[in-house]
């Protein structure tokens, strides 16, 4: 535009992209090769935060069992068990998920999946990194 060409009133812009869900949230994802800005996935961060904190009250002798610990935090045990074997995860794996270096796709649903529990298995069997 010049100086004298008069501006509209309205512009339309287009911009291809498609509305998945990810982690229970809708979130835009954008055509192949568009740059697309990296968000730490709060839900993962939260159950990594959970785990090693439940870790901290379980080995300290504050709660004696996994259900004095859900009955306290009014969360079914099971629950509990699936989150606290993310403290099993390689500290790599923890740290690329903190520092928003995880694949696009994973979700905590696939992160609580069943995973082995040898550091150097879990980075090939996971595409968490």
């Amino acid at each position: 535009m010049t100086r004298g060409t008069p501006i509209p009133e309205t512009v339309t812009l287009h911009v291809p992209f498609r509305v998945v869900k990810r982690g229970g949230r809708k979130e835009m994802q954008l055509p192949d090769g568009a740059a697309q800005s990296r968000r730490t996935d709060s839900t993962l961060v939260k159950a990594l935060a959970r785990a090693f904190r439940w870790k901290r009250m379980l080995e300290s002798g504050e709660f004696a069992t996994i259900a004095e610990l859900a009955e306290h935090e009014r969360i079914a045990s099971s629950y509990i068990t699936r989150v606290l074997r993310l403290t099993l995860l390689a500290p790599d794996i923890v740290e690329a998920i903190l520092n928003r270096k995880q694949g696009l796709d994973v979700t905590l649903a696939q992160v609580l999946e069943p995973f082995p529990l040898e550091w150097r298995l879990q980075r090939e069997h996971t595409t968490l990194i």
